[in-house]
């Protein structure tokens, strides 16, 4: 596709993505949860199929020799599917938000002022690898009464143009448009130029992606974006803490999977509960081949562990989102110590500390500056399904209109609206 072309493609989706947006802001409930059930079937009645053509992206993204992680992020399996059809559901079922009126209040001059919420209008969204951002992303727009153009990465184009024939045939067999989600055809890298440069057309981009996308659209672009750079997560170890329930939440945030943005990336483990945690997750982290890089109080501790893999970290370590089975282990003196650390390293994506401890709990959720923060539970969890938003269009980082994950609320907007009964301003 040329140049020229590639212009012309991404101005067409544009227009018609404007057309249908109008279309969907005023679409029954009932219609787009039809959509929704509808594309829940859909995507069970084809997991077969569907893996096919994503057989097809692993081989070329494997001959290619894209990095592990990046290939485990590609995978519709099952599961995956399973989840985006439970996550289509949970979405019908949810209330309708847009146009429910908040905060009417009278006012001395008789007029009654509040706020609706109305859909943005049309997002752009520009993904790499993982293809069940299509379905969230799109189930996502349908609920929220927005239209989208989805930019998945040119590793995922099969299973991605897979996906979105079955999301427009949900909406042409529930009565809405076809054009309310439409996916770019071409893996032609000038297409993202395109789109974030046309506000004629688009509200907001939603980059979902590595820290180069990221940084290159937050430069470029001519619209509005919610984003987050990095996951560096941490997960703090308090004294006192129930060492048992510790060693539980420290093996998910870590182990259960490398490669999403909530696992953490960081241990903070308070001195005085340090010399009996260490050597049971260290043990642990063993045993997974979890390399840990350690401050000199850590690694002397974790050097008595069998088999452990330690070695020591650099100023950067502490920094650094490694999406892979490293971990940066740090001793504190306590709370105090743990928040300045987190606030200092960390993405402000997501935190957590473990302990028995009211206060330093309240302290935690009060100053760690991140867009989720918790308490005795994994940072796995930081995740718009698990948070009950049926699904998340990505994590914002950013403090203006969305922080954290961003599902119905967070594709809408607010304007003021205004009841009057022959009112004048004197």
């Amino acid at each position: 596709m040329t140049a020229l072309n590639t212009a012309e493609t991404l101005q067409n989706l544009g227009l018609r993505a404007k057309t249908a947006s109008a279309l969907m802001a005023r679409a029954p409930t009932a219609v787009k949860n039809a959509a929704l059930k509808k594309l829940a079937v859909l995507l069970r009645a084809n997991v077969q199929a569907l893996q096919i053509d994503n057989a097809r992206d692993l081989e070329r993204a494997t001959a290619a020799g894209l990095a592990a992680p990046m290939v485990d992020r590609l995978k519709l399996t099952p599961k995956v599917l399973e989840t985006c059809a439970e996550g289509c559901e949970q979405l019908a079922a949810m209330p309708d938000v847009i146009g429910e009126i908040l905060g009417m209040r009278q006012q001395p001059s008789g007029i009654r002022v509040g706020q609706m919420r109305v859909p943005i209008g049309v997002f752009g969204m520009i993904f790499e690898s993982r293809p069940n951002v299509t379905i969230e992303a799109a189930s996502l727009s349908i609920k929220s009464g927005n239209a989208c153009i989805l930019r998945g990465g040119s590793e995922a184009i099969e299973s991605n143009k897979a996906l979105a024939r079955l999301v427009q045939r949900a909406l042409v067999e529930s009565g809405l448009p076809a054009d309310a989600v439409q996916l770019v055809p071409t893996t032609d890298r000038e297409a993202v130029g395109h789109l974030i440069t046309m506000p004629q057309y688009v509200d907001v981009i939603i980059p979902r992606g590595g820290k180069g996308l990221i940084e290159r659209i937050s430069r470029d672009a001519k619209v509005p974006v919610i984003k987050h750079l990095d996951g560096n997560c941490h997960t703090y170890v308090d004294d006192p803490c129930d060492i048992a329930m510790a060693v539980k939440v420290a093996d998910n945030a870590k182990t259960h999977k490398y490669s999403p943005c909530n696992a953490s990336e960081g241990l903070l483990v308070a001195r005085g509960v340090a010399g009996e945690f260490l050597p049971r997750i260290g043990a642990i982290y063993a045993a997974k081949g979890v390399e840990m890089r350690g401050c000199a109080e850590a690694l002397a501790i974790l050097a008595a562990v069998p088999g452990a893999s330690v070695k020591a970290a650099t100023e950067q370590d502490w920094f650094e989102e490694y999406l892979a089975p490293i971990i940066s282990i740090k001793v504190v003196a306590g709370v105090d110590q743990a928040i300045g650390h987190i606030n200092h390293y960390s993405s402000h994506h997501t935190d957590a500390i473990i302990t028995r401890d009211h206060n330093h709990a309240q302290q935690f959720l009060r100053e760690v500056d991140s867009a989720s923060v918790m308490v005795n539970t994994s940072t796995r969890f930081a995740d718009g399904f698990e948070f009950g938003l049926g699904a998340e269009i990505g994590i914002s980082t950013d403090k203006f209109h969305a922080r954290g994950p961003v599902g119905i609320e967070g594709l809408t907007s607010l304007k003021y609206v205004v009841l009057g009964n022959g009112e004048v301003r004197g």
